[in-house]
Order: C-alpha cells, then sequence, then structure tokens
C-alpha cells in the first residue's frame, strides 16, 4: 500500500468517536450472538440460491464455472466479512457501514452509502424479496398474480439514454405486489415492538430456511442423484468450457462478443453476488448487540461461512440431479436442464424431479419460509442506518426519533416502509435490483480501503479483533472486485451505468443536506 495515499480532510480524533457513541445509549441490547448470526445468514438467504444457478449456468456454459461462480463469491464473501469483522469491533455503533465509511474516508462517503442503500439497496432488495414471496404464494393461490391487476396505472415504455435501457415496467396495484405490501407494513410495524421481537422471528425463519437448505443437500445426496445427469455433469464433462484459453459468447454492447474465462466469470457473478449479499447488515444494528466487540467479528464469520457452504454444496445437488445444458422447448425436466428450467425455479425443478408434485410444493413452502425471514432481517437492520444518519444531520430529523417505550427507531422504519411500499408498486424493485451489484461491489471497496486508511490515522485505536490476513486478504479483495466492476461497466453498461448515476446523484443532495460547517 502506498505511503503517499491522499488522506481525507476531516480525520476525527478518538474522542469524537467517543462522542458519538452516546446515539447508542438510547438502543436497547437485545441481540446476542446467536441473534446476530442469525440475523447475518436471514439476510442472506432468499430466494436467490433457488433461483440465480439458472442464468449463471446459461452464462458460463460449464458445470466447473458454476461451481466457481459459487466458491469465487464465497471467497469474496468471507474475506469481506472477515475483515468487517475488525471495523465493527472497533466501532460497534448503530449504523455499520455507514459509520466505516464517515469515519475512515469522510461523511460524504457514508452519506452517499446510506443515500444508495434507501433509494436502491435495502428497500429495493425487500420489494423483491417481498414480490417473491408473493410470487411463490401463487402457486397455491393462482389468483395472487403479477398480472391478475387491482389498480394498473400504466406502462413504462423502454427507452435509452446512452447505455442505460430504462423503463419496461408496470406501474400499479396487482395482487402479488399487494401481498409483498402487506408482507412489508406487518414486518415494519412487528419491528416497533422492540429489537427482540424481530429477533424472535428472524430466529424462527432463519432455522426453518436453514434446515431447508440443509434438507436440500441431504435429501439431494440420498435420493436425488440421476445417472443422466452425473454423466453429462461430472467426470471429464465437468470441465468443459472452463479452461482459461476457452473463449465465451456473451451479449455486451447490444452485441455478441467472445471473452475470457475470467471475464465470463466475473459476468456471471451478477446472481452469485446477489444471493451472498446482505451479510453486512448485522453491523447496522450493532448499537443493540451485546458484547459487540467479541459477537460482531464472531456472527459475521459463523453466519458467512455456514451460509456459503450451503449455496456451494446445493449447486452440486442440482448437477447431480439435472443436466446442465438443457432445451428451452424441453418438455421434461431433464430436458429443459439447469439452463432453462422452468421460471429459473432450479431448486423447485430438483425437489420436483425428486418426489414430483409433492416436491415442487415443499419448495415453495421453504421459498416462501425464507424470503419472508430475509424481509424481516432487511427491515430490521436497515432501519438502523437511516436513524444514524439522521442523528449526524443528513437524514430527516424526525427519523433520529425512538419509540418512547421500546427505544427502537420507528419512524426509521415507517419512512423506509413507505418508500419499499412504492417501489412494490412502481415495479420498478427489479429493474433497480440489476443496477446495484456494482454499487455494492463498489462501497465494499471503499469501505475496506478506509481498514487501511484507520490502520495510518488511527493506528492507536483499540482493536479487539484485526482482519485475517490483513493486509493481504483484503487487498487481494479489492483487486477481486474492482476486477469485477470494470468487466460489468465493459460488458453489462446497462445494469452498471444507472446504478453509478444514482450513486453519483447523492452528491450535490448531500451539499444541500449536510449540516452548516461540515466538511466533505
Amino acid at each position: 500500500m502506498s505511503t503517499d495515499v491522499q488522506l481525507p480532510k476531516r480525520s476525527p480524533a478518538l474522542s469524537d468517536w467517543e462522542r458519538h457513541t452516546h446515539q447508542d445509549q438510547e438502543l436497547v441490547k437485545g441481540l446476542g450472538l446467536t441473534s446476530a448470526t442469525m440475523l447475518v445468514m436471514g439476510s442472506m438467504i432468499g430466494s436467490g440460491i433457488f433461483i440465480v444457478s439458472a442464468e449463471i449456468s446459461r452464462e458460463v456454459a460449464s458445470p466447473a464455472l458454476l461451481i466457481g461462480a459459487w466458491v469465487t463469491t464465497g471467497f469474496l464473501t468471507i474475506v469481506g466479512a472477515l475483515t468487517y469483522g475488525e471495523l465493527a469491533a472497533m466501532m460497534p455503533r448503530a449504523g455499520g457501514q455507514y459509520v466505516y465509511l464517515r469515519e475512515s474516508l469522510g461523511p460524504l462517503w457514508g452519506f452517499l452509502y446510506g443515500w444508495t442503500l434507501f433509494l436502491v439497496i435495502q428497500t429495493g432488495t425487500i420489494a423483491a424479496v417481498g414480490v417473491a414471496f408473493g410470487k411463490f404464494l401463487g402457486i397455491f393461490w393462482p389468483a395472487i398474480s403479477s398480472t391478475h391487476w387491482i389498480v394498473h396505472l400504466w406502462k413504462v415504455p423502454k427507452f435509452a439514454i446512452g447505455p442505460m435501457l430504462l423503463g419496461g415496467m408496470d406501474v400499479g396495484l396487482n395482487t402479488q405486489n399487494l401481498v409483498a405490501i402487506l408482507v412489508v407494513v406487518a414486518l415494519s410495524i412487528i419491528n416497533i415492538f422492540g429489537v427482540k421481537t424481530g429477533a424472535v422471528i428472524q430466529n424462527i425463519f432463519t432455522t426453518a430456511k436453514v434446515s431447508a437448505l440443509l434438507g436440500l443437500v441431504i435429501f439431494g445426496v440420498l435420493l436425488g442423484r440421476n445417472a443422466r445427469a452425473i454423466a453429462a455433469n461430472f467426470g471429464a464433462n465437468f470441465w468443459h468450457n472452463a479452461g482459461l484459453g476457452t473463449m465465451h459468447d456473451v451479449g455486451g454492447m447490444g452485441a455478441s462478443v467472445l471473452v475470457s474465462t475470467l471475464t465470463v466469470l466475473a459476468i456471471a457473478q451478477v446472481g452469485s453476488l446477489f444471493s451472498s449479499d446482505a451479510w453486512n447488515n448485522v453491523t447496522f444494528t450493532a448499537g443493540e448487540v451485546k458484547n459487540p466487540s467479541r459477537n460482531l467479528p464472531l456472527s459475521l464469520a459463523l453466519g458467512t461461512g455456514v451460509v456459503i457452504a450451503l449455496y456451494i454444496a446445493c449447486n452440486f445437488v442440482y448437477l447431480s440431479a439435472l443436466p446442465l445444458a438443457g432445451s428451452p422447448n424441453g418438455t421434461t425436466l431433464l430436458e429443459r436442464g439447469i439452463q432453462y428450467a422452468t421460471e429459473e425455479r432450479v431448486a423447485t425443478a430438483v425437489m420436483t424431479q425428486m418426489f414430483g408434485s409433492l416436491g415442487g410444493g415443499l419448495m415453495a413452502v421453504a421459498i416462501m419460509v425464507s424470503t419472508f425471514g430475509c424481509a424481516n432481517g432487511l427491515i430490521l437492520s436497515g432501519a438502523r442506518v437511516y436513524y444514524a444518519m439522521a442523528k449526524d444531520g443528513l437524514f430527516f430529523r424526525s427519523v433520529a426519533r425512538l419509540h418512547p417505550g421500546y427505544k427502537t427507531p420507528a419512524v426509521s422504519l415507517m419512512v423506509q416502509m413507505v418508500w419499499t411500499c412504492v417501489l412494490c408498486i412502481s415495479g420498478s424493485y427489479g429493474q433497480l435490483l440489476d443496477y446495484i451489484i456494482f454499487a455494492v461491489l463498489v462501497f465494499y471497496v471503499l469501505t475496506i480501503f478506509g481498514l487501511f486508511v484507520l490502520r495510518r490515522t488511527h493506528a492507536e485505536a483499540e482493536r479487539p479483533y484485526k482482519a485475517v490476513g490483513y493486509p493481504i486478504l483484503p487487498a487481494v479483495y479489492i483487486v477481486m472486485a474492482l476486477f469485477i466492476d470494470i468487466v460489468l461497466l465493459r460488458y453489462k453498461p446497462q445494469y452498471t451505468w444507472p446504478g453509478l448515476f444514482i450513486v453519483l446523484l447523492g452528491i450535490p443532495v448531500y451539499y444541500i443536506w449536510r449540516p452548516r460547517g461540515e466538511t466533505a
């Protein structure tokens, strides 16, 4: 790391850090190690692991690269979590990553993260998992559907601004997004009644969905192996198209282009990274974690380690039950394969292959449990960031108010709820989610770079836990994440430039909103 790094103008003294902790004294320390670990796992596991392997397999066309995408994502996730552990133990305050960016790089960077989190990352993800809950509930009640409109306002036509492709969404209220709105409203209200109440719900649903994933793995190993799939996916075929010199055909800039194996692996990371994201949400609740200097780093390590192991095992089960290659016109599960599983529901196809229609129904229930628990974790944790921002004068001041009885950020929960419901009705959450992985990686890189800055500017600060493998592993993370972002900028501009635009839009907002006398 070069010694001539330009440091931010604002470099708070240790006494300033202590001054900020008063905001957390208002909060209730209600999360122990178990609840914190459950929050990590519950926020990570949504609907992605059950679905995104179909798109990844179409992009890589290789069993080895499908597994490689998940292993690479797992490496990045665990290294990121182990690195964040030092920051969490060093600054165990409400707001988590927002606080780390504010203290290491300056308030502008913290604000840009919180701005993007509220506008897109957290609320868009909550909307998406809520709609996913409604989508799978529709398997049992067909009246719940995205085409069953209660009020259809209009359809926004598609239009392009440079490399950005926008529009194409339906605006209005249908039975599917109505279910999503009811879930969001119910969970937001429940989380007002104390962090312990939200934690109980989180623990129950996370236990259920981890058990469901573990059951999928166990049943897949014992009952799901299919001779045709194993012959097609393993042995010599496992490494098909996986050589470093192999060129892969992908869509880029509106045309088909040939790229290297490493490049296509980076492109394919979008799905697996999205499915593994939100592990950092536990840091948002640091002000309510018991013994945070110990429990935050430990929960990050345990939670990400267990989830990534389950994710990789699930993908081996998929490859054991269904051929990777398939046809969109196939009439059977084996003919459609992983690549063209119906509506990309790979896990449902695997369970149906094992147990018939009963298996498909069981998987639908498992995904509903998973998305419900994921929404609860995201709602609980996200509100703490806006609360911390409001305390700093960088969000609506009323958002800093706590419920007088339960000491929860009730106003923040309500503001988050309202914007999430707007995204549900606008139909834009799906398009917004396409944009966020680029922005998410940018903020992860900035936060981990901030660790290097803090090691210089606050060398004397107490560090109950130090990042494993520092400085090598954090530096490797930064290089790998930047490579993925550069590849996405080049080959997926329609998904990356809008995300960058949303982040940059926050700069003038910051200068309008910041308290007088505050520097960037």
